[in-house]
């Protein structure tokens, strides 16, 4: 590839771009970015005409298209190089926190223990079972690291272990295109039979009758999961059945069996709508039949046990859910009888079912609660968590005759730990806490806020935040505050040995948990979508404000990070109050919302109404329009920008950051940073190996920690 040259005072030319980059520090300013040529394109919706200039991106097979994204990544490059070293200490630091020789905490099912394990030095895990004992010999299923030699990208899924303990599903993706290939290992042989299944979500479960999987197919082109199918082994794959077709273009399908084993589930979603259909596993041959049909705003969810289907629904206005029961042969909802009311202040999000418990997994002013209730008893009672912010949630609980409750906990300054909690006598053990490697960690050295800053509207937002105690609360502190904020998606306060890089070197990391998500339970999340989805991006502001009022940072030291829908939130917030922010970070962003959203063939557009809009309603047009980050670049002064994507992605299409970039170099009227880091081997995830996903983070913190002065 050709390098970006430039000239200076006559015939200068870039002998070694590192050496100059480091020891001529002014030079950087000089080194021109790639310009993009502009091809006039014309798009018309509602007598409405804009103008789109870098539409031709679009075409990933145009040369051209590939060598600008190229001279991109060498721009990136150039600009960064005095940065290399630094990245690469940044990585081994991070690296050296993990515990490389680690392995989870073994779960039995079905008379085996599973367990998976990485290897020291290597970046991908091996999985493998025990039979009935943890001292039995180990029986390797997968040894990731050897199947991934030869691919830049490598990602194992979908693993399913038949009845009989004989065979397992799994699937494949190479490419990052979340287009998997689905295949069978015999698992006393450790041959890999002849069925290749593709394109594939990469889920599937068995039919008890050990032969017999169902799967679910992609749309080739929109990658919409909308098809079953049903597969016997020792078949061709082309002559596999058809079980179900979802031909509605919004919603999406699934399969998967319940834990009672007794039933194969068919599922259908959408943002606001879901279906299910059951079928017996002892009869793979029969009919699907339907547990309630669809109607548009009716969600619910099913658990089998016993001679019902319990069911998790909103049901009736029931905004935060309810658990509603009805038999298994009499599903449809006016046989549905309420178990769990609805409540104003707690939501409802999960259960899990035990022989003698029900366990019931709550939200309260954003913290997680788990109860446990006793099965024809009044007995109930909470798992005591006394943290100020924290993350809690049931982990994998396979069995239902035990007493045994598994639950994950962790917070911003306390490592993950794998619980196991006896119901009947209330006593837990740890079964394993998450080290921290280097010995220099210490949780006490840090503190642990939930803070609530005040929006613009008079709405409450909380924030989580975390810092060293030594820090003092002056104004003059870096900030990095984090932020998705759509689809109901909740992040949660969670423990990261990553981002301890960050806060030992005086930085305070901020989680704002805006509207948009469901941190306050689901009236917070249709506060944040569609005609109110301003809100989200309003939010992030204020927060962005009151933490600057508050002097936990000032606008020449505060940064934001978000990544897809919260990439989109970042472009937003560049458009609306850029003087806040030193410098933000986009991890494939959606941005060219509007272009897309009218794109119909694009994966994941018609599946979006219900969360955005669709614009081809004209009200959804204009008020997606007044936002949309690539439509509302202008002629001002732009933070310090970090943007990245990969090639492949399929959930957010590498064009669009493309675009956005190129409007910026365009109409930006300071000499801030743009850069732009294109993955050409990756897709929405970014690098499969759990240390080359290191280096990507490694570069986002040198590109912060640069901005700030911080060189080691």
């Amino acid at each position: 590839m050709k390098r970006l040259l430039l000239f200076l005072l006559g015939s200068l030319t870039f002998v070694n771009s590192n050496i100059i980059a480091q020891n001529h520090p002014l030079l950087k300013t000089e080194i021109l970015p790639p310009k993009a040529n502009k091809i006039a394109k014309e798009l018309k919706a509602h007598n409405d005409v804009r103008n789109d200039h870098y539409y031709w991106f679009n075409d990933k097979e145009n040369p051209e298209v590939i060598s600008y994204l190229e001279k991109e990544n060498e721009y990136n490059e150039l600009m960064t190089a005095h940065t290399k070293q630094f990245q690469e200490d940044l990585f081994e630091e991070m690296k050296s926190r993990i515990k490389e020789d680690d392995s989870s905490v073994p779960y039995k099912l079905n008379g085996y223990w599973y367990l998976t394990r990485f290897e020291k030095g290597k970046d991908y895990p091996v999985y493998s079972r025990k039979k009935e004992s943890l001292d039995a010999p180990e029986e390797i299923l997968f040894d990731v690291n050897k199947m991934a030699e030869g691919h830049e990208y490598y990602s194992l899924g979908g693993l399913n272990v038949s009845s009989d303990n004989k065979l397992i599903a799994f699937a494949v993706d190479t490419v990052s295109r979340r287009k998997y290939t689905i295949y069978v290992k015999n698992l006393e042989t450790g041959e890999i039979l002849g069925e290749k299944i593709k394109p594939t979500t990469g889920g599937s479960t068995w039919a008890n009758d050990n032969k017999t999987l169902f799967y679910t197919k992609k749309d080739d082109k929109t990658l919409r999961s909308n098809q079953i199918y049903k597969h016997v082994l020792g078949t061709s794959s082309k002559d596999d059945q058809l079980v179900f077709e979802e031909k509605d273009e919004t919603f999406n399908t699934y399969v998967y069996k319940s834990k009672s084993k007794k039933y194969l589930v068919i599922g259908c979603h959408s943002t606001l709508t879901s279906e299910f259909r059951i079928l017996e596993a002892d009869n793979p041959n029969g009919e699907f039949r339907l547990v309630q049909a669809r109607e548009r705003g009716l969600e619910y969810g099913i658990t089998h046990f016993e001679d019902c289907f319990y069911i998790l629904t909103n049901k009736d206005d029931a905004t935060n859910f309810k658990l509603m029961k009805t038999p298994v042969d009499k599903t449809g909802q006016e046989n549905w009888v309420e178990v769990i009311p609805h409540r104003d202040d707690y939501m409802l999000e999960d259960i899990d079912i035990f022989e003698h418990y029900l366990v019931i997994s709550e939200r309260n002013e954003g913290l997680n609660k788990i109860k446990i209730t006793k099965w024809h008893s009044e007995e109930s009672y909470y798992l005591p968590f006394n943290n100020e912010t924290y993350t809690a949630y049931t982990s994998i609980n396979p069995d239902f005759d035990t007493d045994i409750l598994r639950y994950t906990y962790n917070s911003l300054n306390n490592p993950t730990s794998v619980i196991d909690f006896n119901m009947a006598t209330k006593e837990k053990v740890v079964l394993k806490e998450q080290e921290v490697m280097g010995g220099n960690f210490d949780k006490d050295n840090y503190t642990t806020e939930r803070i609530w800053a005040n929006a613009e509207d008079g709405t409450r937002i909380p924030i989580s935040l975390i810092y060293r105690k030594d820090l003092k609360k002056n104004g003059s502190n870096p900030l990095l505050q984090y932020a998705y904020g759509s689809y109901g998606s909740t992040i949660d306060p969670y423990f990261s040995s990553v981002r301890l890089s960050l806060l030992d070197r005086g930085f305070i990391y901020a989680i704002a948990h805006i509207r948009g998500g469901e941190y306050l339970g689901r009236a917070w999340y249709e506060d944040g979508k569609l005609l109110q989805k301003k809100n989200t991006f309003t939010d992030f502001i204020d927060v962005s404000k009151y933490l600057i009022n508050q002097k936990y940072t000032s606008k020449e030291h505060c940064y934001a990070m978000g990544g897809s829908a919260g990439g989109l939130l970042m472009g937003v917030v560049a458009n609306m109050a850029p003087e806040l922010y030193n410098g933000i970070i986009a991890a494939v962003p959606f941005v060219d919302v509007v272009t897309t959203m009218l794109d119909e063939s694009i994966p994941l557009t018609t599946g979006e109404y219900d969360e955005w809009g669709n614009p081809n309603n004209e009200e959804y047009y204009k008020y997606m329009l007044s936002y949309s980050p690539y439509d509302n670049v202008k002629k001002q002064n732009y933070p310090n920008m970090l943007i990245t994507t990969g090639l492949h992605d399929s959930q957010v299409q590498y064009w669009e950051p493309a675009k956005w970039v190129a409007r910026l170099r365009e109409l930006k009227t300071d000499k801030n940073k743009l850069l732009f880091h294109i993955n050409m081997d990756a897709g929405h995830g970014g690098a499969s190996g759990r240390f080359e996903a290191l280096k990507e983070v490694a570069e986002e913190y040198a590109f912060l920690l640069d901005l700030e002065g911080i060189t080691e």
